[in-house]
């Protein structure tokens, strides 16, 4: 009698260990398949625009309705940027051609203040038209580096007389123009290749980098944006300070952390279009004295990402992934993105330490091992947990912010 009692608790305590193995390995295959990717870079990097981007390649796009919310904001960026031109014009000494023009300057100074946020009255596109078209206005415009302007201050002036149409709806390529600094946490969740994708993107600006920290722990791989178009302007916070100095100090200090030694570092020189346009008129010399270069792109760019590459202070074991990129080319951010899925997955093979079996082996691998890690800072956690009850939580909480306090986000 006893024997059988005995049988039957080891059979359902086996039962009951044999399916919290199954639950485990499922969970490690879940957990496996996440992929945390950090957006990183100085303000106006075009870190937003690669999250959206993402939207409309691995999900469903902006619907009408979505689109529809971003009218405001495309009004808004237009008529910020033209205030901004107008107003440039009296700091830099520039004249309108039509002397009639600043009377029209003052009267859409003047709607525009009265205006709602986001409104673009009839009224108000006739005065920005006529602006827009002066040549004072247009050579003002052209001196676009020795003030702060947004990028897409053309592409939305030029475009006046759609988005001021009844019906407009901004298209998929207005809403990835427009731009709203980022404040704050932005997460995005979606799926390619079998795996999940969590990528946050973060403000670039100072103010803003003190909530990166937050987002440092359990990242799978960091991708680290910079505006080519930046070597010839200043920081909107700091106007003595060059947006690419900025951007590379900043690189430094993130590449070179030992807390990402096995984080790969995947590097975005963003903004080619905008580089390739300005490097024949603006010298690479404004931002690198000691260049010697031609003014073309070819020379620019790889000497740029020379620049950028030759701060990583573990060459021998440790690669920077670079890829130029013009984050409002769906095609281009879609070929990348793909080239860097490949990365990421080739290095959590390669963490796994069997190179050269077959790909299915490699993932299993790279299952096990992320599973394997997974349980473990669990186990930790819970651990201090149990043992100190909610003080080891807060403690534990303190512990992973100090973790990253050496490195240098200003």
């Amino acid at each position: 009698m006893g024997c059988t009692v005995s049988t039957a608790v080891e059979k359902e305590a086996a039962e009951r260990s044999k399916n919290i193995d199954k639950n485990l390995r499922a969970d490690g295959e879940r957990a496996a398949r996440v992929v945390k990717l950090l957006l990183l870079g100085a303000g106006e990097s075009g870190k937003s625009t690669i999250v959206k981007q993402m939207k409309i390649i691995h999900e469903t796009g902006y619907s009408k309705e979505e689109c529809e919310q971003y009218r405001p904001v495309v009004y808004s960026n237009t008529i910020q940027s033209l205030m901004a031109i107008i107003r440039a014009m009296g700091q830099l000494r520039i004249d309108f051609s039509d002397p009639g023009r600043a009377d029209h300057a003052r009267q859409f100074f003047t709607l525009a203040c009265a205006a709602e946020e986001g409104e673009l009255t009839a009224e108000l596109v006739i005065l920005m038209k006529r602006l827009w078209q002066d040549a004072g206005v247009q050579l003002c415009f052209t001196r676009s580096r020795e003030y702060q302007l947004n990028d897409s201050a053309a592409y939305y002036l030029n475009a006046l007389d759609r988005i001021s149409l009844p019906n407009y709806v901004p298209t998929q390529q207005d809403v990835l123009r427009t731009r709203v600094k980022t404040t704050g946490i932005v997460e995005t969740h979606f799926s390619f290749k079998g795996l999940h994708f969590k990528m946050f993107d973060v403000g670039g600006q100072r103010s803003e980098r003190k909530k990166w920290i937050h987002c440092f722990e359990g990242v799978t791989s960091i991708i680290f944006c910079v505006a080519l178009s930046g070597y010839d302007l200043v920081l909107a916070e700091d106007e003595e300070m060059n947006r690419m100095i900025e951007s590379m100090k900043l690189f430094d200090s993130i590449c070179n952390s030992k807390w990402f030694v096995e984080t790969s570092i995947i590097l975005f020189l963003n903004k080619k279009d905008l580089f390739e346009e300005k490097i024949v008129k603006s010298p690479l010399t404004i931002c690198f004295p000691e260049y010697t270069g031609s003014n073309t792109y070819e020379e620019a760019a790889a000497y740029i990402q020379l620049k950028f590459e030759n701060l990583n202070k573990r060459k021998d074991h440790k690669e920077i992934y670079t890829h130029f990129t013009c984050a409002t080319d769906t095609n281009n951010i879609q070929f990348v993105f793909d080239a860097v899925t490949d990365v990421v997955i080739k290095n959590n093979l390669k963490d796994c330490g069997f190179v050269g079996f077959t790909f299915l082996a490699f993932y299993c691998c790279g299952l096990i091992c992320n599973e394997l890690l997974r349980l473990r800072y669990h186990y930790t956690n819970f651990e201090q947990i149990h043992s100190e009850g909610e003080a080891g939580l807060e403690k534990n909480k303190q512990k992973k912010g100090e973790r990253f306090q050496d490195i240098d986000l200003k």
